[in-house]
């Protein structure tokens, strides 16, 4: 799959904009707070539905304005696809594939993307939330309809929630909230999913997590990915990991342990308000010879392991989808890179149908991706290379 043109209307610091992109490696140069970084985000979200630098939509719709629309033509092999996504400052945000009407969550289906960034450093380093959200964005791009249930469970979580913080003001203690049952039974459903869904993740990027670590950073120190899993006793939330082993279990397992350790919460939960049982308290556990990358990697194995991470998801949709390849976005990573990382990276991604490059400098760009050069200033986009295949 390649982006063939991209189109926006009042997105970030675009009136409008408009960008053709080529097969190959594309190069956005442009001085930092100039909109090349935007342009990235906006191709971003079609894939995940989300902004890898902002938890909310609305801060993507420009200043004064109720709504934003991205616009981008793809191309699966001989098929062109316009997608097309009107982002709400309030109210549910709307979708059109090839001029219909659709539902937000198709947009995946057709859009896929690896984004490569420099906040991937919080996914290795920062809080459990940065690792969560990595792997729910890979969810859904191997399975679109998993942005449906994410977006269910966080529905239920909040009025589940909001029913125990309730008790907690009325002073009801252990067993005497009945109706706790009914949100119980959907959050063990919908959470034991994307439970499931995450361990399958964490055992498919195994394998290609390794290989790539040991190809960017020229050595072989046994990356490893594991989930703490809240069900089985873990809360990374309050700094506890310790959830033993976190294999693939039948989902109906999981389902049963979901539903002890809510039982054996309850109390718990309705003494401090919060339900503290589920994935959104998991976490996906980082270790390289044989430590947590948090805590006891260098700043370059930290870096080796998330490029590892983006470089595994991209092989592994690479070889799962039969759209061909997702587009590559590296936004700003070469400036955080020293010169082998650097080589490296360019040297495993340039391979890709499309790769997309960012930079403040143009001559940070490895050769194996310097080619197609467009220049961003202040929200204006200028092509100074043309077509190079023409």
């Amino acid at each position: 799959m390649i982006v063939e043109h991209l189109n926006l209307v009042d997105f970030r610091n675009y009136a409008t904009a408009e960008l053709a992109l080529h097969r190959g490696p594309n190069v956005l140069v442009g001085s930092n707070g100039q909109g090349k970084t935007n342009l990235a985000e906006a191709i971003v979200f079609l894939a995940t539905l989300g902004s890898h630098r902002v938890s909310s939509d609305a801060p993507l719709v420009r200043e004064t304005k109720d709504f934003a629309v991205i616009r981008a033509r793809l191309a699966h092999g001989e098929r062109k696809v316009l997608v097309e996504v009107q982002l709400n400052r309030q109210g549910s945000n709307r979708a059109r594939i090839n001029g219909s009407p659709s539902k937000i969550n198709e947009l995946p289906r057709y859009a896929h993307v690896v984004l490569f960034a420099p906040e991937d450093l919080q996914i290795v380093r920062g809080d459990p939330s940065s690792r969560r959200r990595f792997a729910d964005q890979m969810l859904i791009q191997r399975t679109p309809r998993m942005a449906g249930v994410i977006a269910d469970y966080e529905r239920v979580l909040r009025q589940r929630t909001a029913l125990l913080k309730s008790a907690r003001a009325r002073g009801v203690r252990g067993e005497g909230l009945s109706t706790l049952d009914v949100w119980d039974d959907k959050l063990v459903a919908l959470g034991s999913e994307i439970i499931h869904a995450r361990l399958q993740l964490a055992a498919d990027l195994q394998g290609p997590v390794t290989d790539a670590y040991t190809a960017i950073a020229g050595a072989d120190h046994r990356p490893q990915l594991d989930w703490a899993l809240s069900v089985r006793g873990a809360d990374p939330e309050e700094g506890s990991d310790d959830a033993g082993d976190a294999d693939v279990d039948p989902r109906g397992e999981i389902a049963e342990q979901f539903r002890s350790a809510l039982q054996a919460k309850r109390a718990k939960e309705i003494e401090r308000g919060l339900t503290l049982v589920g994935p959104h308290r998991d976490d996906l556990i980082l270790r390289v010879r044989d430590l947590p990358v948090k805590g006891y990697a260098s700043h370059g194995e930290s870096w080796s392991v998330a490029l590892a991470l983006r470089l595994a998801s991209a092989e592994l949709l690479r070889t799962e989808s039969p759209a061909g390849d997702p587009v590559l976005i590296l936004d700003d990573v070469f400036a955080e890179l020293d010169a082998d990382r650097r080589q490296r990276l360019a040297m495993l991604t340039a391979g890709y149908e499309q790769v997309i490059v960012t930079a403040a400098v143009e001559a940070d760009i490895p050769e194996p991706l310097h080619r197609h050069v467009v220049r961003i200033s202040a929200g204006t986009i200028s092509d100074d290379r043309g077509d190079p295949d023409a």
